[in-house]
C-alpha cells in the first residue's frame, strides 16, 4: 500500500478543494468569489495527478510481481537453497522492501487533506477581529460619492466605518440605515457589530466595526451570532483621529439573521 501514498494524498487534496469551491460555496470563508475558477482547475488538476500515480503504482506492482517470478524460477533452477541462498534471498527482501516504502508515519500527511474534505474550518470570526483592534481605514478626511436614496439604506459595515470616521460631508447624518454582521463584544459591556474584510483571501483579512447603542442593544447577542441591525448614526469624535473610531450606530431594530454564503464584507 505504500506505494499508493502520494496518489492518496493528491486524490484527497484534489477532492477537498473541488468539495469548497465546485460542490459548495464554503470557498468563500477562504478567498474572494474571483479565485473560485482557480481553485476548481486546481482541484481537477490534483485528482487527474492522482489518478496517474495510481496507475504508476499498479503498473510498478504488477512490474514487481513479474520480477520476484522470474527470480523464484531462477533459484528453483540452482538446485540446492544453502545459506547462500538464503542470505541472498534475505538481502533481495530485505533492499526490496527499503527501496519501495516509505515510513509509515508518511500516512499522517493525509490527515490535514481529510479533515479539510470533511471538516472544512469556519469562516473567521470574534477571535481574528479581537487580534485586529488596532486596524484604521487607509485614507483621509474627504469627501465620498453620493448616497443612493431611499427610506432605509442598506449599507456595510466598511462603508459605514469609512463614512463616518473620514467623510467631511457627513452623509450618513439623517439616514436610516443597515448592516449586517457578528457580534463582538468590549471589555466595558459594549457590543459591536463587525465584518472581516479581505482583498485576496482570509489571510490578510482586516477588521470593521461599529458600536451599537440604543434600547433594542440592551440585550446584547452572543459572540459570533449574526445579526441585522437598522439605526442611525451617531457622530463621535473629531473627523479622522482615534476618537471618532470605533463609529457609533442608535439602534432600532436588531434582528438575528443566519451568516451569509459570504462572510466577508466588501469596501
Amino acid at each position: 500500500m505504500r506505494r499508493y501514498g502520494s496518489a492518496v494524498l493528491l486524490l484527497l487534496t484534489g477532492a477537498a478543494v473541488l468539495r469548497i469551491s465546485l460542490f459548495s460555496e464554503l470557498y468563500l470563508r477562504y478567498v474572494q468569489a474571483a479565485l473560485r475558477p482557480y481553485l476548481v482547475i486546481s482541484g481537477s488538476l490534483l485528482i487527474v495527478l492522482g489518478l496517474v500515480a495510481a496507475v504508476r503504482g499498479m503498473r510498478q506492482g504488477a512490474h514487481e510481481g513479474d520480477e520476484e517470478h522470474e527470480g523464484d524460477k531462477e533459484h528453483g533452477e540452482d538446485g540446492e537453497d544453502g545459506e547462500d541462498g538464503e542470505d541472498e534471498e534475505y538481502s533481495h527482501s530485505h533492499t526490496h522492501g527499503h527501496a519501495h516504502g516509505g515510513p509509515r508515519i508518511a500516512w499522517l500527511l493525509t490527515l490535514p487533506a481529510l479533515a479539510l474534505l470533511l471538516f472544512p474550518p469556519p469562516a473567521l470570526g470574534s477571535y481574528s477581529a479581537s487580534r485586529e483592534e488596532a486596524q484604521r481605514a487607509a485614507q483621509g478626511v474627504g469627501t465620498f460619492p453620493a448616497l443612493p436614496a431611499g427610506k432605509v439604506l442598506d449599507i456595510s459595515v466598511a462603508q459605514y466605518s469609512s463614512r463616518a470616521i473620514y467623510d467631511s460631508t457627513r452623509s450618513l447624518r439623517g439616514r436610516t440605515l443597515r448592516m449586517t454582521g457578528f457580534v463582538t463584544h468590549g471589555s466595558d459591556g459594549t457590543w459591536y457589530l463587525t465584518r472581516l474584510l479581505v482583498t485576496c483571501c482570509a489571510a490578510d483579512a482586516t477588521i470593521s466595526k461599529v458600536e451599537i447603542r440604543g434600547d433594542e442593544a440592551d440585550g446584547a447577542p452572543q459572540t459570533d451570532t449574526w445579526v441585522t441591525v437598522t439605526g442611525t448614526w451617531i457622530p463621535k469624535g473629531k473627523l479622522g483621529t482615534d476618537a471618532a473610531w470605533p463609529p457609533v450606530l442608535e439602534s432600532t431594530t436588531v434582528k438575528q439573521v443566519k451568516q451569509p454564503a459570504d462572510p466577508y464584507d466588501k469596501r
